[in-house]
């Protein structure tokens, strides 16, 4: 089960950073090179302390392993072919300084495991400004797609996730991307039911 749970994680985080740079290429997307940078440098040290504290194996977090590639990847790929206007927001700069102070905090204290769980902070809140997008425009930007399957694959890494900082990493991701899904689906809902009163 666990070998499964490992493969399954893989080949779902690939395919979604597949679609997402195929649709970054396609001009379908325009996301923001200063959130990917932070979340890189976030994962790179949530996975650094994550294997410190316990003195864990990259597959033990598999999630955090795969996040690494495909956030890294992504944040390249944003760089070759996207946006080259869009520039650092005050959001994207507020969260920048807070991961780079954890980092200095880790630097000096070496707790791997409160630096563990500030990291896993800094990642729910790199979801405000997505979630603040689809309340105030009140229109799915979001591809399903992508989402679901950033759901599954947390999911199933649970099943193969050793120790507790690991459970943290997945557990956020599923909590953060439920709560993603459930926007999307009530933006849908609405829209269909004001479709309906239009069509009567």
């Amino acid at each position: 089960m666990k070998e499964l749970s490992i493969y399954a994680v893989v080949i779902i985080t690939l395919v979604i950073m597949i679609r997402y740079i195929l649709l970054l290429v396609r001009k379908e997307i325009k996301p923001a090179l200063a959130m990917w940078l932070f979340f890189s440098i976030a994962i790179i040290m949530s996975l650094i302390t994550y294997r410190s504290e316990g003195g864990y194996g990259l597959l033990d977090n598999i999630m955090n392993t795969v996040d690494l590639v495909y956030v890294v990847t992504v944040c390249v790929a944003i760089f070759l072919f996207g946006d080259k206007s869009s520039k650092f927001t005050r959001f994207d700069r507020g969260c920048l300084i807070a991961v780079l102070l954890i980092l200095f905090f880790w630097i000096f204290t070496q707790n791997h495991r409160i630096t563990n769980i500030l990291m896993q902070a800094i990642l729910v809140i790199a979801y405000f400004p997505v979630v603040k997008r689809l309340v105030e425009s009140k229109e799915n930007t979001e591809p399903f797609s992508v989402w679901i399957g950033m759901l599954l694959a947390p999911s199933l890494a649970l099943l193969s996730s050793k120790g507790t900082l690991a459970t943290v990493y997945s557990v956020r991701a599923i909590i953060c991307v439920s709560i993603l899904l459930l926007l999307m689906l009530r933006i849908e809902i609405l829209k269909m039911k004001n479709n309906l009163k239009l069509s009567r």
